[in-house]
């Protein structure tokens, strides 16, 4: 159907970093949610309410950074040869000055 995109680990569509970081972020808001939602020395760990904040922290965290790296796809090299949005200003703007003092002493044309 479409082009196949190379499966490599390297690739910019690999899921390890989304998933590394996804848990790393899990595992923070899990430990915070522990060890705040003890209430101080006299009661236990809520493991309950910890697992929770893990398992939310961490789906949501995956499902952004996936759809991030997911859509990130580079620029073919042809979009940057040529004429178009890709000028640069300074490339034309000594040809327009000189079409503005050659003609009425307006504003040059396009």
């Amino acid at each position: 159907m479409g082009k196949e995109e190379p499966q490599s680990p390297k690739s910019g569509n690999s899921i390890k970093f989304p998933l590394g970081f996804s848990f790393a972020l899990g595992a923070v808001a899990g430990i915070v949610v522990l060890v705040v939602s003890a209430g101080g020395t006299v009661h236990g760990l809520r493991w309950d309410l910890g697992g929770i904040a893990f398992g939310i922290a961490f789906i949501a965290a995956l499902l952004i950074s996936s759809l991030l790296v997911m859509g990130h796809k580079e620029n073919p090299d042809y979009l940057s040869e040529g004429s178009g949005v890709n000028r640069r200003s300074s490339d034309r703007l000594p040809g327009a000055r000189q079409a503005g003092k050659k003609g009425d002493g307006g504003t040059p044309a396009a």
